[in-house]
This record gives structure tokens, sequence and C-alpha cells, in this order.
């Protein structure tokens, strides 16, 4: 069973082109699987089990052990999909014959709107950093960044000098499954992002040459690459120092708001679908909903009769 598992990550690595987020809750999830199959026997080894043992009972018994087990339904969803995208592709390999996971209904799940800033809130959080130290200007120039141009923290940490066009105001994105889109920024981010590369080479100056990375548009102050918790961690800063804004905002907040506020003022569905790099428009639709609330809270405090 263990050949097929990592033939099946091999598959989503090099034929599907995944992301590494997306490559990892795979092989975590059904890492996860194979040890609730094969628990440590009393000798020490453990039980075998091959691919053929597997029906919907007992992929039902394992997610009955993840509900006991208070976890998420969310994350109980997400495991089952990633065992039927596993069983669909041993399908087509005629490894078997059927889908056991196709057998077993996924958790209902409540969709939660996701949490975003109003504009005055928006443009508060992002002015928050200290454009007097070279850490203010780095932080100012991700969040204005985050905000212009509505990527995510993962395609944010990736980008290269070479991506971004300063003249036109351009960047070149590489989004999930390595496909790549071009997205437009604004001059608030433009002088923001001079800003930064006016002090960046100070980050550089202490690394030894063989561990800098030259072409990281942002980088720590160890000279390397910024990486998504870094960039979390300092949105929870400044969330701590900006009075009055939700608490449980997080740097996907600054997409959602991004996209919110666009559509807003009249910005075309499809249009926010390609700057977003959505392959559903159904994926964008959600911000529809965002929109409709607030609509519904305008009409309840304004009608004379609501």
């Amino acid at each position: 069973m263990e050949e097929y598992l990592k033939q099946f990550l091999d598959h989503l690595k090099y034929e599907r082109n995944v992301s590494d987020h997306t490559l990892r809750n795979y092989a975590s999830d059904l890492e996860q699987f194979y040890d609730f199959l094969t628990p440590v026997q009393s000798n020490g080894a453990r039980r075998e089990v091959t691919i053929h043992d597997i029906d919907h009972l007992t992929i039902r018994e394992w997610l009955a052990e993840l509900h006991a087990a208070n976890k998420k339904k969310t994350s109980i969803a997400r495991k089952l999909a990633s065992l039927r995208t596993l069983f669909q592709f041993l399908m087509r390999e005629g490894v078997v014959e059927t889908n056991p996971a196709r057998m077993v209904s996924t958790p209902r799940i409540e969709r939660k709107l996701p949490s975003h800033l109003s504009i005055e809130d928006a443009v508060r959080f992002i002015e928050t950093p200290n454009l007097e130290t070279d850490l203010g200007k780095r932080d100012r120039a991700i969040l204005e960044f985050l905000y212009a141009t509505g990527i995510r923290v993962g395609e944010l940490v990736k980008l290269n000098i070479k991506d971004i066009d300063f003249q036109n105001k351009l960047v070149r994105v590489t989004g999930k499954r390595r496909k790549q889109r071009i997205v437009p920024f604004n001059d608030l981010a433009l002088q923001a992002l001079l800003g930064w590369l006016s002090v960046r080479n100070n980050f550089l100056d202490n690394t030894p040459p063989d561990q800098r990375e030259d072409q990281a548009v942002f980088l720590n102050y160890q000279g390397t690459r910024i990486t998504t918790r870094s960039v979390g961690r300092m949105v929870d800063k400044y969330i701590k120092e900006c009075a009055d804004v939700n608490p449980e905002i997080s740097p996907h907040s600054l997409r959602h708001s991004f996209a919110t506020h666009l559509l807003d003022s009249g910005a075309d569905l499809r249009d926010i679908q390609e700057l977003l790099g959505h392959a559903r428009l159904s994926t964008t639709q959600i911000y529809t909903h965002v929109s409709m609330e607030k609509i519904l809270e305008v009409y309840d405090r304004a009608h004379p009769k609501a």
C-alpha cells in the first residue's frame, strides 16, 4: 500500500503540478489514514493491510474516530476528499475497480463568510508600520502589496524581483498548480515597494553569500526569503497595535478585503476571479454574499419599516 501512496503523491507533484502546500496536506491526510489502518501491534510490527482491504465501512470508521477526537468538520471533509482523489487515481491506473470513498457522505459544513476590513480600517491597518525603521518599510510594503493585488500570502513570499514590472505596475504571480497570472498594483503599493527596496540591501549585508536570497522581493532580518508564518506573525503584531480593528483578521483577510471592495465599487465578478486566480467562478461568488450582507445591513438601518 505504501508504494501506491508514493505513486499517487508523485502523480500530484509531477503531473498535476499541485502546490507544495496542497501536496503536504495530501501527504499528511494519507499518512494519518495509513496509521489508522496499520496500528503497531504488541510485537512492534504494523498490521499488514492491502489497498483491496479498504471499503467504505473502513473509511467511515476512520471518520468516526476523527469526529470523536473533535476534529473540525472542514478537516474531516478535506481528508475524505483526499481519499476520494487517491482512489480515483487508483481506478485510472487499474489497481481498483471502485472508489469506496465515493460511498461515504461528506460532513455538512456551514459556509463561513470570509472576514474582511472596511475601507477605513484597511487604510488604518496598512499604515500602522513605522516607516522610520527598515522593518517598518518592509512591513508597510507587504501590507500595501497584499491589499493592492489581492494575492495569497504564499504567492507573495515567492515573488522575485524579476516578476515585477515597475514601469507598468504589474506583477507576475505564480498561483496554485503553478498557474501564472498578471496582476496590476497601484501607486501607493509602488511607493511602499520602492521604499522597501531602498533599504533591502541592509538585510543582506550580514548574510553569508551562499545563504543570500538575492532575487527574493521580501526578506527576513537574516537576509533570506520571508515565510508565510513570519507574515502571519507580523500581521498579528500590527493588529494589536491598531485599535478597534477586528482581532480575527489574518493575512488572507487583506485578500478578502481586496475582492469585497472591488465588488462593492462595481467591478465585474469575472474580472475579480481573474485577479484572484480562482479556477472556478463559484469560488469567487462568495464575495457576492459578503456584499449582500452589507446591503441588508444598510436596508435594515435605513428603511422606515425595516
